[in-house]
């Protein structure tokens, strides 16, 4: 089956891993979805990032949770689209919450967070948000 958004699925399959209390969401795997689950890694969204497989790879992804199944990932919204793609310049990156959640964006100089993108000046393609 043919997904026209990657970008989606991924955002969607964490949703409901989440939403059901499962420790690990599994995708196939491609650099974008990689590059996204690493930021996730790096503030502390989930545990573990894992890339399986030779011709087929699949990205694993190891949930993190609060004490009693309370998942870290309270909310996560994809912002563009592919029937509406939304650019940011750098000044204009949006704070989630105040500061409290994670914007990501594509820029020319990689996948990285909505606050990175500020201080290294540069804009891009607004992916998702997570709080």
């Amino acid at each position: 089956m043919s997904v026209t958004d990657p970008v989606a699925d991924m955002l969607n399959r964490i949703r409901n891993a989440c939403a059901a209390g499962k420790a690990v969401a599994e995708m196939p795997h491609s650099r974008l979805k990689g590059q996204i689950a690493e930021i996730f890694q790096k503030e502390g969204y989930v545990r573990k990032v894992e890339v399986e497989g030779e011709a087929r790879k699949v990205l694993r992804i190891h949930l993190k949770y609060f004490g009693d199944r309370v998942p870290t990932i309270r909310g996560i919204r994809r912002a563009s689209r592919p029937g509406l793609r939304r650019y940011v310049k750098a000044q204009s990156v949006p704070r989630v919450l105040g500061g409290l959640g994670v914007a990501i964006v594509s820029t020319s100089q990689g996948v990285m967070t909505g606050q990175e993108a500020r201080q290294r000046g540069v804009g891009g393609e607004l992916l998702c948000r997570v709080w």
